[in-house]
């Protein structure tokens, strides 16, 4: 298919975009509305790897990404930004180097530290959606209060076993956030850990390709039915399943304050 060159998309931009321009939600404006657009992703692990390869494929124009770990062997059965040459590497460096290789138009801002309540706002601040691909509640609700505060929307995306869980949270006063679901972090043998019972690497990814677009949509202006409900995934049994989720009164984030 011949494809019209455009005066403010380059011949390779053009090219590189045409299927998203496609669409009629998108089209070219759709389209230089996300090469403007600026995300941070929390994590680089199994979740973060899908979310970032396609927010970058997608021509997000900046991408900040947050991980304070290195490369481990264990990691590369689900964390398909690494390799096997990148291990002892950090990820942030890692996860850079692979989304350049996808796309060198994508500007990629790294963070290499872990988040906690002296530098999430100065990370935070700045981008337009943010999507947490972290693996502890602790920095679950640190990213979801700071996003909260400074009416962000948040993408949260969580996996273990062959069982996934993705929700939006977007400020606004009729919208339940994060922790009118989960008000507090539940003990930590009620939430097995992947090490614990273990993760299939492409429910992980799964969980990142829908991650990534509905931060694709929330930059178009979209609605969406995750901003009010719970979208669970069931990978053993190949069903989803969404749940309604509710603005509670008594919420430690949201609620008002006494």
């Amino acid at each position: 298919m011949k494809i019209e060159p455009r005066e403010d998309f380059t011949p390779q931009e053009t090219q590189r975009y045409s299927r998203n321009a496609l669409l009629a939600q998108v089209g070219w404006e759709g389209q230089a509305r996300w090469r403007a657009s600026r995300v941070l992703v929390v994590g680089a692990g199994g979740i973060g790897s899908a979310a970032l390869l396609y927010l970058a494929a997608a021509g997000v124009g900046r991408l900040g990404l947050v991980d304070g770990d290195a490369v481990e062997l264990s990691n590369l059965q689900r964390q398909i930004l690494h390799r096997s040459a990148d291990l002892g590497r950090r990820k942030v460096e890692s996860a850079a180097e692979s989304l350049a290789a996808l796309n060198p138009l994508c500007r990629v801002q790294t963070f290499d530290l872990r988040l906690n309540p002296a530098n999430v706002r100065e990370v935070v601040q700045g981008f337009e959606v943010v999507l947490d691909a972290s693996d502890n509640f602790p920095t679950r609700f640190l990213v979801a209060e700071c996003c909260w505060q400074y009416k962000i929307p948040l993408v949260s995306a969580a996996a273990t076993g062959w069982h996934g869980q993705l929700l939006v949270a977007s400020p606004g006063a009729e919208n339940p956030c994060y922790r009118c679901l989960i008000p507090e972090a539940p003990p930590a043998a009620a939430v097995p850990s992947s090490t614990q019972v273990g993760i299939l690497g492409a429910v992980a990814g799964a969980m990142g390709c829908l991650q990534a677009v509905e931060a694709l949509k929330l930059l178009l202006g979209l609605e969406s039915d995750l901003t009010r409900r719970l979208l669970a995934y069931d990978g053993l049994q190949g069903r989803f399943q969404s749940l309604a989720r509710v603005k509670r009164p008594d919420c430690p984030l949201c609620g008002p304050r006494k």
